[in-house]
């Protein structure tokens, strides 16, 4: 039984949130987003975090995730049997009834995450990113982003 892909996520926003996240990941040392909403004309990511972003660091984000986009790096789908992608990475967030074969998004050698959303096929699809505020709550760091 393989994953269908059910939601129905934005396909550059969503891409754009995977970008994010793996970026949020080597910049910080911190996990992916444990929330998320993904809209078309606006997005937001909450992290577990310490503390707010400084304005330095909003622009060191935009500029590492504009400059993954700009690659132009392929965005393709793989399977893994469930116990190869458990080995790999964290299924808590999917399904209990997700079946045997795990579908892993793969974005060039940069980012590669189990997901059923929709996505480009090439990151320059995806458009220009952009932060439009960050804010810091009880152990949550807030990120919301647009695309142009």
């Amino acid at each position: 039984m393989e994953v269908k892909s059910n939601k129905q996520y934005h396909p550059q926003m969503h891409s754009a949130e995977h970008i994010l996240n793996q970026t949020m990941v080597r910049m910080f040392n911190c996990g992916r987003s444990f929330s998320n909403h993904i809209e078309k004309k606006k997005s937001k990511c909450d992290y577990y975090f310490d503390r707010n972003l400084t304005p330095k660091e909003i622009v060191e984000i935009e500029n590492m995730v504009n400059e993954i986009i700009g690659k132009d790096l392929s965005v393709v789908e793989e399977y893994l049997s469930k116990e190869e992608a458990e080995k790999k990475f964290n299924l808590s967030k999917l399904p209990s009834d997700t079946g045997s074969k795990i579908r892993i998004i793969k974005i060039g050698d940069y980012d590669a995450c189990p997901c059923s959303g929709l996505h480009v096929s090439r990151t320059k699809e995806i458009g220009q990113f952009k932060i439009i505020s960050t804010d810091y709550n009880d152990g949550v760091l807030r990120i919301r982003f647009k695309l142009f």
